[in-house]
């Protein structure tokens, strides 16, 4: 007995139609198989797994002596409001590492207690995430 003769005695009935239930759509029927997110939230936590973040950098002594001599020079000169680029990091607040930024403008003060750059736009950027100052 072949698998096409096992059903030799329903094959050709009539389809069956309800007389309780309207016929419904192609299109609805297909909903119904359409895929949906059995667990909710699930992409968001692989897209975040896939999100790259870069790891902070030690400075070597050489390159923070550069900077501390560089915010020294900015010190000096803050009554003029120094134009500055600013590069430094960000920690990632989800995962471990972060991100750099770079950022320039007027800068308006050195604070500090926090350590910290005040630009004339009022940004504030911590002095311990700084890794390069181009005065």
């Amino acid at each position: 007995m072949s698998v096409s003769d096992k059903y030799d005695d329903i094959i050709n009935m009539p389809h069956h139609v309800s007389q309780k239930r309207r016929h419904m759509l192609r299109q609805n029927r297909a909903a119904q198989f359409a895929s949906f997110a059995a667990l909710s939230g699930y992409e968001d936590a692989i897209d975040e797994t896939a999100r790259c973040t870069d790891c902070k950098a030690e400075l070597c002594e050489d390159d923070a002596a550069e900077l501390d001599e560089k915010i020294k020079l900015l010190g000096d000169k803050i009554s003029e409001e120094p134009y500055c680029e600013v590069t430094y990091f960000v920690p990632d607040r989800l995962k471990s590492g972060g991100k750099y930024i770079t950022v320039s403008g007027n800068l308006r003060l050195i604070e500090e207690m926090p350590r910290q750059l005040v630009f004339c736009g009022g940004m504030r950027i911590p002095l311990d995430g700084v890794v390069k100052i181009s005065v």
